[in-house]
Order: C-alpha cells, then sequence, then structure tokens
C-alpha cells in the first residue's frame, strides 16, 4: 500500500492513500475508529452512478447504517443552498460528532461535503475520496473547503482537514479527455512553482500521461501531493508560502467567471499562468524563450493558450478584484523567478494584468 503523510496543526494528520480500487478503504477506516459508526457518502450525479453502489457495498463491511446523499452535478451547485439541503438529510440520517462523511467525487463534492463536516454539529469527521485528476492532486488536500457565493467563487468556506485521502486512480479512467486535461492544468503548475525537474519530466511523459498508464499516472499524482502536502504543512492556513499554490489563479478565476463557468477550471489556471508568465518575462525574470516554451507546453496536454479574439481584457481585469486574495486593496499574485521558483508579489500593476490578459487575446492574424 502506497501512502504519504500529511502532518496538520490540530493531531496526527493523516494519510494520503494511493489505490487502484476500493478494497482497501474499510481497513483503513476501521484502523481510524469508525467501525460501527454512521457513514453517509456524499456524491454528485454524475460520480454517484458510477462509483457509489460500489462505494457503499464496500463500506458496508465497517458499517451497517451506510447513508447516501447525491446532489446535482456542475459548479452551479456549489451553494450554501446545496449545504442546506445536505444539513437537512444528515439530520434525518441522525449522524452525530463521531459520525463520518465521505466524499466521493471531483472538487466541488469535496469542497461541498468538506465545508458540510466542518459546519454541521460544529464539526464532524470526513474522508475525501476524489475521482478526478483535478482533487486527486488539489482540492482534496490541505482542508480547504467551501462554496460559491452570488459571483464569487469559493468566498465563503473554513479549514477543515480529512481523517483520510482515499485515491482509487482506476476511477481517472472513466474522465472525460477535457475533465483530464483540466486536471494537468494544477499538475503542470505544481512543477512550474517548486520543481523544474518534476515539469521537465511532465514534459517528457506527456505521450504517456495522456494515455493514462496507470503506473505514470500513480508517480505523477504522488509527487504533485507531496509538493502540495509540503507547502499545505509549513502554512496550513496560508498565511505565507501557500498562497504559491494560486500561481494562475487571480487571472483565472477571473477568466472562469467573465466565460460564466464555459471553461474548466484548469483551463482557466492554464490561462493565467501563461498570463502570469508573461508578466515575469515582461519584468525580464523570463526569458523570451522560457517564456514561449512555458505556453507552449500546455498544447501537449490539450489546455487552451488563447482565448477568443473579442474576449474583454477590461472586463476580466475587472474581475480580479472581487478576488479574494486581496490584502488591504493588493492582490498577493504569484509570479516566476525561474521554473520551479515562484514568489509571491503585491506590485503587479493594472497595466501589467491587462498585458499579460491581452497576451491571451489573439486575432487570427496572431497579433
Amino acid at each position: 500500500m502506497n501512502r504519504i503523510r500529511v502532518r496538520t496543526e490540530e493531531d496526527k494528520g493523516y494519510d494520503i492513500a494511493f489505490e487502484h480500487d476500493f478494497n482497501a478503504l474499510p481497513g483503513m477506516l476501521t484502523e481510524l475508529g469508525y467501525k460501527k459508526r454512521r457513514i453517509c457518502i456524499i456524491s454528485d450525479t454524475n460520480v454517484y452512478k458510477l462509483y457509489g453502489d460500489e462505494l457503499s457495498k464496500v463500506l458496508s463491511d465497517v458499517s451497517s447504517d451506510v447513508n447516501s446523499i447525491v446532489f446535482e452535478a456542475g459548479e452551479e451547485n456549489k451553494t450554501l443552498d446545496t449545504v442546506k439541503d445536505i444539513y437537512r438529510k444528515l439530520i434525518g440520517f441522525h449522524l452525530d460528532r463521531k459520525d463520518l462523511i465521505v466524499a466521493l467525487g471531483g472538487g466541488v463534492v469535496g469542497d461541498v461535503s468538506g465545508y458540510a463536516a466542518a459546519t454541521y454539529l460544529r464539526g464532524i469527521d470526513f474522508v475525501q475520496v476524489p475521482t478526478t485528476l483535478l482533487a486527486c492532486t488539489d482540492s482534496s488536500i490541505g482542508g480547504k473547503t467551501g462554496v460559491d457565493f452570488d459571483e464569487f467563487k469559493n468566498m465563503v468556506g473554513a479549514f477543515h482537514m480529512p481523517k483520510l485521502v482515499y485515491m482509487n486512480l482506476s476511477t481517472l479512467q472513466s474522465l472525460s479527455a477535457r475533465e483530464f486535461a483540466s486536471g494537468m492544468g494544477e499538475v503542470l503548475k505544481h512543477g512550474l512553482i517548486k520543481d523544474a525537474s518534476y515539469y521537465e519530466w511532465l514534459i517528457n511523459h506527456f505521450s504517456e500521461i495522456n494515455d493514462r498508464e496507470l503506473d505514470v499516472l500513480e508517480h505523477m499524482i504522488q509527487r504533485s501531493c507531496e509538493i502540495k502536502r509540503d507547502v499545505v504543512e509549513n502554512d496550513p492556513k496560508e498565511q505565507g508560502e501557500r498562497a504559491l499554490l494560486n500561481f494562475g489563479h487571480t487571472i483565472g478565476h477571473a477568466i472562469e467567471k467573465y466565460m460564466d463557468f464555459s471553461l474548466k477550471h484548469g483551463e482557466c489556471v492554464a490561462l493565467g499562468m501563461i498570463a502570469a508568465c508573461y508578466i515575469s518575462y515582461k519584468r525580464e525574470q523570463l526569458s523570451t524563450e522560457e517564456f514561449y516554451e512555458i505556453r507552449d507546453m500546455f498544447m501537449p496536454f490539450f489546455l487552451p493558450i488563447t482565448l477568443d479574439d473579442d474576449a474583454d481584457a477590461k472586463k476580466i481585469l475587472e474581475y480580479t478584484k472581487s478576488d479574494k486574495k486581496m490584502q488591504a486593496g493588493r492582490i498577493r499574485f504569484i509570479l516566476l523567478k525561474d521554473v520551479g521558483k515562484a514568489y509571491i508579489d503585491t506590485t503587479v500593476t493594472d497595466e501589467e494584468m491587462l498585458a499579460g490578459i491581452g497576451q491571451l487575446i489573439i486575432n487570427d492574424e496572431g497579433e
């Protein structure tokens, strides 16, 4: 069994387990003390129909009282109304503080389930069972939970660490090509901000990654998890270094809102990273060759590098002003000194951001 450990401030920490099926999960939950406790699976309509019955059956080895809550799939359901519906059902299932929520799904499911767990009865335990590449390498790790509020992404939330992150990597085979590519946006980010050799490995193995060779995926996901683990352990509540994980997210989130969530999160992060790299290049921190190489290397992973030529750069800039990473009216922007070396900067101007966004808006003549 392949595991890595995440240390936390609150307790002894939790494991991230890398498996190829659900079979080891009952034993791990028994080790954690959940034998004969009530368990509630929270999932969405897309994921539950694929894996819900299988997971329920596996969990019946731990508990005779396994229930499920399934909400409609989609970012538009990552809301307080969905959480309220979950509360009602948890109350109906009589879950108490010693019971367990199991989040089965991608980032939306993990964020919503984690926030419900953080706030129901002032906090009950939960386990992440991520089923998307993005959730495996990013959102399931580190205890960030929350929901969107009106047009503001992840504006309401809480830090609530899972008791276990259990990855059945075979679930990645059922992802659409676009959903898999979205996850690669976050994976490439890890190399760009922290590990140049890992970034180079990703580029050199793009064919095997796109073919979803399981051994290659396991190596990739474990390394991404190690990078995120190290950052989160050093800064669990995002007071400093953890902000590096937001590389590409300030402009990426703004593009997400501007496009009314028609683009995937990882696609928007990729575009945001290109804009940030352009700012780094204009500040003479990246060479011309480095900038264009980074930009073009998103394409083998089927990630976008441009927006339509009628995109409104000023409107996208306006959306960055509602970014929750603002401090004293300034955005904590993440730039690169070099591949694998990111840093926090609070001096990025509107003009620089407009230039970065403008680099994404290329007309048919390439101008």
